[in-house]
């Protein structure tokens, strides 16, 4: 099979059916399978939160495009993460997380696996140096987003992964941002890849995923197991719509690419703007190493306004074709004030997001449209 990203993610792991000729995988509703004999298992399968045909094609599509070595599928891109913490740490070990990261993966640090006696501390990853200084004897991960949710930062996934390799630690890296389309972290030498594939992968607002794609057999197999322990894997219905959505994933990031480049060209011009955080941006302080590896810059968008948080929230109130609501990745723009919604769980804490930010996720639809929306609810 071509190696081509579109063509691997219309086909792979998803031979047509050999029994109907059907070129969809099916959804295997079923929640046990036929043995032939004690202990004879029929093509592998024995109870479906171990292992279910559909949930296998996705993940073998996840593993082509991501070139990783094992693919797994889970219940939402939460689920995903904590199995990797759980497969992987132990108390008292310690992980170097972004100190701008996501509200959820915060929560999960902060909230869930400290009280099990997981250490952490945020870091701002595109300062390799102070990376290394926050790297302990017990660091046993680093965790990167790359852009990171909200306020797209970069971080150099290469020179983060040499990092960790020469302090015995591995290096995470959730790419729901770029997806696989615009960034493969493996091939930069990451160890193990993050989605919510809620979110571009899905890409379509109707189904609640992750995964994880590992670089190497070994990594993958521990994964797997925990995987399997912890049971919060994907049902077939939801793996069908994920391996749908990603058939179409290279020509919406295109798209998504396209219309993003022309919302930030209106707000960096507009007056009621102070800043546009986009990685595509010449002044953005992490352009350089994006654009190195990165594909495109993305269709996330952030920006920040005159009027503080106040005005934010009205800006959010005011459009018409861009949603309010959480989430992102989807064909549908989206526009929320990370403060109040997305990253509330972060208030009061080093990750605190400023309180005039504005995050759009910027759809696929005619952006005439998109810049007028805009236009009007900026004033």
């Amino acid at each position: 099979m071509s190696n081509g990203f579109e063509t691997l993610a219309i086909h792979a792991g998803q031979e047509p059916d050999p029994l109907t000729g059907a070129v969809v995988p099916p959804i295997y509703a079923t929640s046990t399978y036929k043995q032939d004999g004690v202990g004879g298992l029929r093509s592998g399968y024995e109870y479906s939160r171990s292992a279910n045909p559909t949930r296998t094609a996705l993940e073998e599509a996840l593993a082509a495009v991501e070139g990783g070595a094992r693919g797994l599928a889970f219940a939402s891109g939460l689920a995903a993460e904590d199995t990797v913490l759980r497969a992987l740490c132990k108390p008292l070990d310690h992980v170097v997380i972004p100190n701008d990261a996501y509200g959820g993966t915060y929560r999960l640090f902060a909230k869930v696996n400290e009280r099990w006696g997981l250490h952490y501390d945020p870091v701002p990853l595109g300062d390799l140096d102070a990376v290394a200084a926050a790297v302990t004897p017990k660091t046993r991960l680093i965790w990167v987003e790359t852009p990171t949710n909200p306020l797209l930062g970069i971080a150099d996934i290469a020179g983060l992964a040499q990092l960790a390799h020469d302090c015995g630690a591995l290096l995470v890296v959730d790419n729901t941002f770029a997806s696989p389309y615009l960034q493969r972290p493996l091939e930069l030498g990451a160890d193990i890849v993050v989605h919510s594939t809620t979110k571009y992968v899905g890409g379509h607002s109707d189904v609640v995923g992750g995964a994880l794609v590992a670089g190497s057999a070994e990594v993958g197999e521990q994964l797997a197991y925990h995987q399997n322990a912890m049971g919060g894997v994907a049902g077939p219905f939801d793996s069908f719509l994920t391996l749908r959505g990603l058939k179409t994933l290279g020509v919406r990031m295109d798209r998504h690419c396209d219309n993003a480049e022309r919302v930030v060209d209106l707000l960096t011009a507009h007056p009621r703007v102070t800043q546009v955080l986009y990685p595509g941006l010449a002044e953005h302080p992490g352009h350089e190493v994006a654009a190195k590896q990165m594909k495109r810059f993305g269709g996330m968008v952030s920006f920040r306004v005159a009027g503080g948080e106040a005005e934010a929230v009205e800006i959010c109130n005011r459009t018409k074709l861009f949603t309010l609501g959480e989430s992102l990745g989807g064909v549908e723009s989206l526009i929320e004030h990370p403060g109040r919604m997305t990253h509330a769980s972060a208030a009061g804490s080093p990750l605190e997001v400023p309180a005039d930010l504005v995050r759009l996720s910027v759809g696929i639809e005619t952006i005439d449209d998109l810049l007028a929306d805009l236009s009007q609810a900026l004033g």
